[in-house]
Parts: C-alpha cells; sequence; structure tokens
C-alpha cells in the first residue's frame, strides 16, 4: 500500500444493555404515643429527618391528630437509618 491509498474505515456496531432497576420507594412513618413531648418529636424530625421547622410541626400534629404521619419518603437504605435513629429517641416508627 502507498501512502496515497486510505486505510478503509470499518464500522463497529456495539449494542449496550442499560439495565433499567426499578426501586421501589418506602414511607417513613411515625405513629402518635402518650410519652413523647411535642418539643422531643419536632426536635428528632429537624435532627433526624432534616425538616424544616415547620414541616416537623406539622408532622408533629398530624402524628397527634391523626395518629401517624408519613414523615419522609424514599429508598430503604435511605430510610432506615433515621428509622433507627428515631426508636433510639424513643419515638415510634416504622418503615413500609
Amino acid at each position: 500500500m502507498n501512502r496515497e491509498e486510505k486505510t478503509p474505515e470499518i464500522e463497529i456496531d456495539v449494542d449496550v444493555l442499560i439495565e433499567d432497576v426499578a426501586v421501589e420507594k418506602k414511607d417513613l412513618i411515625v405513629y402518635n404515643d402518650d410519652f413523647n413531648s411535642f418539643d422531643h418529636v419536632i426536635e428528632s424530625l429537624i435532627k433526624v429527618c432534616k425538616h424544616t421547622v415547620n414541616q416537623a410541626e406539622q408532622c408533629t400534629w398530624l402524628v397527634h391528630y391523626k395518629g401517624k404521619c408519613q414523615v419522609k419518603h424514599g429508598v430503604f437504605s435511605e430510610l432506615e437509618p433515621m428509622c433507627i435513629a428515631l426508636l433510639e429517641k424513643g419515638i415510634t416508627a416504622e418503615i413500609k
């Protein structure tokens, strides 16, 4: 081959498999009880769930009047440490 001849271009067709994994979202639920004060629940939601003061107050009132409130929504791996921290603070919580 002399220098003037060009190397033929080779076209490569590649299929890429993209795995679409659906991650199931869960709810972190806090339940009403007879021993935790409003202030304790509000402070806990602010610290553990990163709620604003307004969010924490609204959730606490819902817990009081409705018996429970969904305080956070997300994947299990994000909610589990929050649930454990709330339980350690004496607040009744679960992931559903």
